[in-house]
């Protein structure tokens, strides 16, 4: 059998890794690019934020190494075989999982779990409530698939939400995400119990709540001089230090608490198979294509450089040969994830599609 499983929360590869050791399986196991990659990484750096049970394992190994759990490929969606995917987006609108679900539906031996709520609308809920036909822009896809339904969600219920809010003790408390009866009682009960505003505003509509600023810091005269050079806009950190509170710049902070700086790098690939072109060709179509996508004048623009490879700050796209295939590689670091995650997600959505287009 071939299944296939989409949107659940990364510490279910634990669980997934345990489980593959104890039965000793040989399926392989994939998860799509994005944030499930992401957060793997910040795992793999980060172990001391993981419980104390996690973290007596690193003597021995990184539990986010996964030995059964792999990035998926487009390419391996044809491969013949059992395995196990991870895709998102959750609900199955758009993307990855979209894309898989539209090959591997027609067969019955294929199985799609569904670990979470499901928007009206979506094919997820469509699927859910029991449809075998679904009507989509280029057509209707007859399912034979099995569908299943596993409540698996990192998402906290209500009793979990009131908890947060009698532990944190906010001002106010906006709900964001959610069924609009669900959210109605949820308002009821937080105005009741804990006699402060509560809203939850449609998509797209503002809300305006006031407060009250009561904390003070101090700034030196350089930072605030960049500060306001900058348009007032300040990243740093804030730092209690002899019972004062500092705003400090990123070379204060680090030289005040004798902190190492690290710079985190975030990578993507996209392999091109079937594409029979030289990679100056691929890198000059992905320049036009990436230069009308991305308009935003914020991000920037990518420059070509001599060498063929296209640059914007610290996003680098090149395009190399490995195993016969062409290859395309961005690399960037965290303070350019905006402009890093629009190349991938883009990468991500179009495929070969972009290039050949």
């Amino acid at each position: 059998k071939q299944w296939y499983q989409r949107r659940v929360p990364i510490t279910a590869g634990i669980l997934i890794e345990e489980f593959w050791d104890r039965m000793n399986l040989k399926v392989p196991v994939y998860f799509c690019h994005g944030l499930t990659e992401k957060a793997t990484n910040y795992y793999k750096l980060f172990i001391t934020w993981t419980n104390e049970k996690i973290k007596s394992t690193f003597v021995n190994r990184n539990m986010f190494d996964f030995k059964h759990i792999s990035v998926f490929d487009r390419s391996y969606m044809n491969n013949p075989g059992p395995m196990v995917v991870f895709a998102t987006p959750g609900m199955l609108h758009s993307g990855m999982s979209l894309n898989i679900f539209k090959a591997w539906c027609h067969d019955a031996k294929n199985m799609v779990i569904m670990p979470g709520y499901c928007v009206a609308g979506t094919m997820g809920h469509k699927l859910l409530n029991g449809s075998r036909k679904i009507e989509t822009d280029k057509g209707s896809i007859t399912v034979n698939m099995a569908v299943e339904y596993l409540s698996f969600s990192a998402h906290a219920d209500a009793k979990g939400i009131l908890q947060l809010i009698k532990n944190c003790q906010p001002k106010n408390v906006v709900l964001v995400h959610g069924e609009e009866r669900k959210m109605s009682f949820l308002i009821d009960k937080i105005t009741d119990q804990f006699q402060i505003p509560c809203f939850k505003p449609a998509n797209g509509e503002q809300i305006n709540i006031l407060c009250q600023p009561q904390v003070s810091a101090t700034m030196s005269k350089e930072t605030f001089k960049s500060v306001r050079s900058a348009g007032n806009q300040f990243d740093g950190m804030l730092v209690q230090k002899n019972n004062q509170l500092l705003l400090l710049s990123r070379e204060e902070a680090v030289q005040q608490l004798g902190l190492k700086p690290h710079t985190l790098n975030l990578n993507y690939k996209l392999c091109l198979t079937g594409l029979n072109l030289e990679g100056s060709v691929i890198m000059e179509r992905l320049h036009t294509q990436l230069s009308s996508i991305i308009t935003d004048q914020k991000l920037g623009t990518f420059k070509r450089q001599h060498d063929g490879t296209l640059h914007l700050n610290s996003v680098h796209i090149t395009c190399r040969t490995e195993g016969g295939r062409s290859v395309v590689h961005v690399s960037w670091n965290v303070e350019d994830e905006p402009i890093g995650k629009a190349v991938s997600e883009i990468l991500e959505e179009c495929g070969e599609d972009l290039i050949t287009n």
